[in-house]
């Protein structure tokens, strides 16, 4: 038993649907969150900044005394490899257990994958999915687009500019003949509605948020670490202003939350 808190982060708000896949999952467990919204988006950043930004959210969730640490972004994920796995806690991104599930998933072999900029240049979730299965064809597209669309709430199903905005992304891994997608960016289930109608029901969607869940659950129950007598509870931190927070945050986490967040500035957690 471990009844420490799991420390999350993101550049944003987007990793909040990670939150929601874990108070699902792991109902006990406490959380800290922290959404780096001062210095988003880092899906545009040079890989030396992203990994930077990532050593210095890490530093900042271990001054909870966190027992693991979850990048709930993919582009941290992709380019900070490295860093989550110089930690001196267990820290775990989304790309690897979100690449399992979608070779477990697909029977043709052919993938589609949805995600910054950064994460598409890396290929980080394609070389997890050939480590997987050698011969699986990956066809990856960015979406910067997508990530403003959800953080102004245009996430409603019939959003005529979402929808024309995701037909245009999707249209290439339309004509690759994809029967998988991997939503390769914690905002994006926001947006499986809109995409499961233009892709019809023969293509399934990955969550990263949903597999990244499973495999904390995996990872603190092997190591004998799971909470017994959490809540549940959440602490958030954001690095500019907290004002429309709960309103945003609602949204991605799916319940009420309160205007309990705090504002923190970067400068504190860098070496």
């Amino acid at each position: 038993m471990d009844n420490r808190p799991i420390g999350v982060f993101d550049s944003g708000l987007g990793g909040l649907t990670v939150v929601r896949q874990l108070l699902k999952e792991l109902e006990k467990e406490n959380i800290v969150y922290f959404g780096d919204t001062g210095r988003v988006p880092y899906g545009t950043r040079s890989p030396d900044t992203i990994r930077r930004y990532t050593a210095e959210d890490c530093r900042f969730l271990r001054k909870f005394d966190v027992k693991l640490i979850i990048a709930a972004c993919g582009t941290a994920s992709s380019v900070g490899a490295e860093v989550l796995k110089a930690q001196d806690v267990p820290a775990i991104g989304v790309v690897d257990a979100t690449a399992k599930a979608a070779v477990a998933a697909t029977k043709s072999g052919r993938i589609g994958v949805l995600g910054t900029a950064a994460t598409v240049q890396t290929d980080a979730f394609g070389y997890a999915m050939r480590r997987e299965r050698p011969d699986v064809q990956v066809f990856s597209k960015a979406c910067p687009l997508f990530v403003s669309l959800v953080e102004n709430g245009w996430i409603d199903r019939d959003d005529e500019v979402t929808i024309a905005t995701a037909k245009r992304y999707l249209q290439p891994l339309i004509e690759a003949d994809i029967d998988t997608l991997i939503l390769g960016c914690t905002h994006f289930p926001l947006l499986a509605p809109i995409l499961q109608d233009i892709l019809g029901d023969g293509v399934t969607l990955i969550d990263s948020g949903r597999e990244t869940a499973k495999a904390a659950h995996v990872l603190l129950q092997q190591a004998d670490a799971l909470c017994e007598n959490g809540d549940g509870g959440c602490r958030f931190f954001v690095s500019d202003t907290p004002q429309g927070f709960s309103d945003v945050a609602q949204m991605f986490l799916g319940r009420a939350v309160s205007d309990d967040v705090s504002m923190v500035d970067t400068a504190a957690f860098q070496e």
